[in-house]
């Protein structure tokens, strides 16, 4: 194969555990010559995993994206908010750029940056991992088969586990929309992207609610709940989400490692690595894990941060061949997974997409006939999804791949319907899509 010399942007646990891993995991031609990541330690940590010298370690994108072009391409795998300046230099300097989800936090920044790849003639791949899986491909096959018949109605639900909510959307880096983005857009512009896919039908209108429902101070179980829970909490041996308890002792997957057969006192850190190699810039020692939660955001009450973004919300559309759609996310799931069922006029398609399973079951109308689809179980990685981004991305680099399934125009879709979403949520109002893309796009 042609070899590739990447650049990266961010080196935290995107860029370094899934983009950075890829390269010593799965492709021997793949190079990553150079780094940018504010934070020492996780730029320390992803030079010397790939043995870069010091010249090739920056600590912001100016400096490296300001010299003569020294990749083939870019990944972007920064903060959300701090996507569309490196993105539009990288375009500009000639670099064909694979960019994080979402693509960037307002839709006039979303729509500059699709205009700048288009005006550049660059590749602006965007993250939309899930279109790689094997299952939600074959749920996309089908229903573009024609094998459901004409699409009726489409429920797709976003099940966020109760770990993971409290981890990423009430103690971490998307839990407020003034300094990430709404979680319609940082966490399901992925189930937006997919709905729009599979149906291959764009929206004309759109309504939604939602709440924080929970992870509020006046939902506290007592008032006297300290400010983190390392800190003598009452409750904490009870709490679903404490912070040692998610951290420390893995509370959350030993249900799952008893549903694998491991031993009751297996040590899971042996196979896990998010969400606690978030914390210590991915040194996943005790010590340096308890250290984070006495001193740092992860250890905080649920009870007392600052969280604002929603836990639960309902998006309802309509298509433009009068298809029907409910997309539900939740913070509140027992585990983690997305669930949909599509009615079509001649059979009825089921699907569960989970992490120890995944299933497509077809009901046929006429026969009664029941058709299993059960694609292959990959833990991890978005069910293969990353991997397989990543194949593509790299197949198109290398000239002998189709056109990539989340170019930057592919994926504003997404982006226009969850700021849409969240519009209509705020609001209270339905939106009519048909002149809010008009609008958003310029006519």
């Amino acid at each position: 194969m042609k070899k590739l010399k990447l650049a990266l942007i961010g080196a935290g646990q995107r860029g370094t555990d899934v983009y950075g891993r890829y390269a010593l995991e799965y492709d021997p031609d793949l190079e990553f010559v150079a780094v940018a990541e504010p934070v020492a330690e996780r730029r320390a940590r992803f030079a010397g995993q790939h043995d870069l010298p010091p010249d090739a370690q920056y600590a912001s994108w100016e400096p490296l994206l300001s010299q003569p072009r020294l990749a083939d391409a870019v990944i972007i795998a920064t903060q959300d908010n701090q996507h569309v300046a490196p993105a539009l230099a990288a375009l500009e300097a000639g670099y064909d750029v694979l960019l994080e989800k979402p693509m960037a936090t307002t839709l006039e920044d979303c729509t500059a940056l699709v205009r700048a790849a288009e005006r550049s003639g660059r590749l602006l791949q965007i993250c939309h991992v899930l279109r790689y899986t094997d299952f939600f491909r074959a749920v996309h096959d089908v229903v573009q088969s024609g094998r459901l018949g004409d699409v009726v109605t489409y429920e797709h639900r976003e099940n966020v586990a109760y770990y993971h909510m409290a981890h990423s959307f009430v103690r971490g880096n998307w839990r407020r929309a003034d300094q990430s983005s709404p979680m319609i857009l940082a966490k399901s512009c992925h189930d937006l992207d997919l709905i729009y896919w599979i149906l291959g039908e764009r929206v004309t209108r759109l309504s939604s609610v939602g709440t924080l429902r929970h992870f509020r101070a006046d939902q506290a179980p007592r008032p006297d709940v300290p400010a983190r829970c390392t800190d003598g909490c009452p409750v904490e041996a009870s709490c679903p989400f404490s912070a040692p308890g998610i951290y420390l002792d893995y509370r959350p997957w030993r249900p799952m490692a008893r549903e694998m057969g491991l031993p009751e006192n297996y040590d899971l850190s042996q196979v896990l690595e998010w969400p606690m190699s978030t914390l210590a810039n991915g040194d996943l020692r005790r010590e340096s894990i308890r250290r984070a939660l006495e001193e740092g955001p992860y250890g905080r009450c649920v009870y007392r941060c600052d969280n604002d973004v929603v836990d639960n919300q309902i998006v309802t559309m309509q298509t433009e061949a009068g298809t029907t759609i409910s997309f539900f996310m939740h913070g509140h799931s027992h585990e983690e997974g997305r669930t949909l069922r599509i009615d079509g006029t001649r059979a009825t398609l089921f699907g569960e997409f989970m992490l120890l399973r995944q299933e497509i079951r077809i009901h046929d109308h006429l026969t009664g006939a029941v058709e299993v689809i059960r694609p292959e179980v990959r833990l991890g990685a978005h069910g293969g999804g990353d991997q397989g981004l990543m194949a593509a991305f790299l197949a198109t680099l290398r000239g002998g791949g189709q056109a990539p399934l989340t170019d930057a125009r592919a994926a504003l879709e997404s982006h226009l319907l969850a700021f849409a979403a969240e519009q209509a949520r705020v609001e209270g109002t339905v939106i009519d899509m048909e002149a809010y893309r008009a609008t958003a796009l310029g006519g």
